[in-house]
């Protein structure tokens, strides 16, 4: 079988949607370019893709991702190449400044950051983080976590590699809103171990517009979502490094990442503070705690200045996106248990509808996190920030 063929018969299809779909059906057909990316393909096992083929492609892959609900904002996305970075300090420095530039002081740009593809005999480049801001999960001696219990696992190794929390260099507490550093990984190598500056992480304490006891239990969140494990496959490449972010849908925080037991587990606090009864399941406390909590983290957001959209804005908005992908013959897949939110499922139109779940290239597709891919691998014995690292 011929090698070049898969990505030759990829990257045929995304240069043909390309000239489709931007009208270029005019300009110089896509076998000259084929010839070009053949060429390459023969003599180094991979090609560039230009700038208007990558940008597309990222975009493309946004609006086929079965699991988004919030793709009808897919045309906004602004595609920076990074592809020809290659020390890790000059990546730390690329990501700070997609977070810096995509948060925007709260007036949230979508954006996506792409390094260099896969090849043979050029080690990938990846990231440690599932998202480039996490906060820590410190386990405690009693086996309690503080912090989120989702990022206990990677907090753990980060400390046996030798990371000292910020706030051991201080001298106060730990706190369970600690945020972690970067981790990027080249190859083989051993990971270096980066910190965020704290002009790159904007947060917003959570407080109430009617119960100011909420606003006592010190819970805040980072205004911006940036996704930095999954891989961009695109025009018969991969790109396993390529963080993109866009804004929060309140419940995600609100219904998800503060009710969930295997996270903050915070409804039962919630409920207290609104004095409700907590003995029996038919009180509802917990629909009525995690509505409170809802409204909270949207009223915060909004008083914040941050941009967040609720359930109800989203799931209509993506209605409209299926209509107008409907009026130009594109059908629209998706993962339907992955479109209903957390809080109100069946009030929103979503629920109502039906879909196929297949996934279409290109599209970003989850990967084995890097700091997992090794199972039982031992840890690196050279502390990451030995050397001269910036923000140390």
């Amino acid at each position: 079988m011929d090698p070049l063929a898969a990505p030759l018969s990829e990257a045929r299809a995304l240069l043909e949607q390309l000239r489709q779909e931007r009208g270029l059906l005019d300009a110089p057909g896509v076998e000259a370019r084929l010839d070009e990316i053949r060429a390459e393909l023969a003599v180094a096992g991979t090609y560039r893709q230009t700038f208007d083929e990558l940008e597309f492609g990222a975009r493309i892959a946004w609006r086929n991702s079965v699991r988004c609900v919030g793709r009808s904002y897919w045309p906004t996305l602004e595609v920076v190449d990074a592809r020809d970075l290659r020390a890790p300090e000059e990546i730390f420095e690329a990501l700070v400044d997609h977070l810096v530039y995509s948060t925007n002081n709260g007036r949230i740009r979508p954006r996506i950051t792409v390094f260099a593809p896969r090849a043979p005999g050029r080690p990938d480049i990846r990231l440690w983080n599932d998202q480039l801001i996490r906060y820590a999960g410190y386990r405690q001696a009693d086996g309690s976590i503080l912090g989120d219990p989702q990022q206990a696992d990677l907090t753990g190794r980060l400390l046996r590699l030798g990371w000292i929390p910020p706030a051991d260099r201080g001298g106060v507490a730990r706190s369970r809103f600690d945020v972690l550093p970067l981790v990027i990984q080249i190859g083989a190598a051993p990971p270096r171990v980066f910190d965020l500056p704290p002009g790159a992480v904007l947060e917003v304490p959570i407080s109430h517009p009617d119960h100011a006891a909420i606003g006592y239990l010190g819970l805040r969140w980072h205004a911006l979502p940036a996704v930095a494990n999954m891989c961009l496959d695109s025009g018969g490449l991969l790109y396993p490094s390529a963080p993109f972010s866009g804004w929060y849908m309140g419940a995600e925080i609100a219904a998800r990442n503060f009710a969930d037991e295997g996270r903050y587990n915070q409804l039962p606090a919630v409920a207290d503070m609104l004095g409700l009864d907590r003995r029996r399941e038919e009180t509802l406390w917990r629909d009525r705690a995690l509505v409170e909590l809802n409204v909270a983290v949207l009223w915060s957001f909004q008083q914040a200045g941050v941009k967040m959209v609720d359930h109800h804005t989203v799931t209509r908005h993506f209605v409209g996106f299926e209509e107008r992908e409907e009026r130009k013959g594109r059908p629209t897949h998706a993962d339907w248990s992955w479109l209903i939110p957390p809080l109100s499922a069946s009030a929103t139109p979503v629920y109502h509808r039906h879909y196929e779940d297949l996934e279409i290239k290109p599209n970003y597709f989850y990967q084995e996190s890097a700091w997992r891919e090794a199972p039982g691998a031992p840890d690196y014995a050279e502390c990451p920030f030995r050397g001269s690292l910036p923000n140390r």
